[in-house]
């Protein structure tokens, strides 16, 4: 299973078996949180067998069974947010091509002190539960293309798939704030993209827009268009 196909195979879960992994996954587990730190300029730390962060919620999103995730660590910046969206959906799909479920998790969990390690200029953005998962999700009804894109008759067929494969991508609340728009091709023939995020009483659109980046980038392909 590739990243583009996990897209539509992985639905939220918060109710988790507590299964034991495999040692090989416990060490690609280790591996991917090295890789996307690395990558996103973010310190991502593994936490697998810790009950307290999800214990004792009844708020939304309630959790049974979550004892593994991963802590989203950056140094502040104005960009922080959307990073951790866009290198932690990475993530999110990765889990899925090893037959494992997930959840983001913005503010319904405990921070456990003794599980993580943070610097003086850091700081802890969200979560993201993982495990062997009691069910596989369900699809929540989503937007239109129409909703949020220019997408039309007139433009390339990349960036209509761009645009149904970020309407397929986690958004908090399920409010999908954000919108793209094609504006031509730029001198090197490339499709220039500018993505936009909308205002929400309930926050997280920085997140959201670079959930919903990765997956239009999964669908377009990233060869055929460049950033606005």
């Amino acid at each position: 299973m590739t990243l583009y196909d996990a897209i539509f195979e992985r639905h939220s879960v918060r109710d988790y078996l507590e299964q034991p992994f495999p040692r090989e996954i416990r060490y690609d587990l280790g591996e991917k949180a090295d890789d996307i730190s690395e990558e996103g300029d973010l310190n991502v730390q593994l936490v697998i067998g810790e009950k307290e962060a999800f214990s004792g919620i009844n708020s939304y999103g309630r959790f049974h069974g979550a004892q593994n995730y991963f802590i989203m660590i950056g140094r502040k910046s104005p960009d922080l947010d959307m990073r951790i969206g866009y290198y932690g959906e990475k993530l999110v799909l990765f889990l899925q091509t090893l037959g494992l479920n997930s959840c983001w998790v913005g503010m319904t969990y405990k921070k456990v002190p003794a599980a993580y390690r943070l610097c003086d200029d850091e700081k802890i953005v969200c979560v993201i539960a993982f495990g062997y998962g009691k069910t596989s999700g369900v699809r929540h009804r989503i937007k239109t293309v129409s909703q949020v894109s220019n997408a039309s008759e007139k433009t390339p067929e990349w960036f209509l798939k761009g645009v149904e494969a970020a309407l397929l991508a986690p958004t908090a609340l399920n409010q999908q704030k954000f919108s793209f728009e094609y504006m031509g091709e730029g001198e090197n023939g490339k499709g220039l993209v500018r993505a936009q995020r909308g205002f929400s009483i309930f926050g997280y659109t920085k997140i959201d827009l670079g959930i919903a980046m990765l997956h239009f980038e999964l669908g377009a392909g990233k060869d055929n268009f460049e950033w606005v």
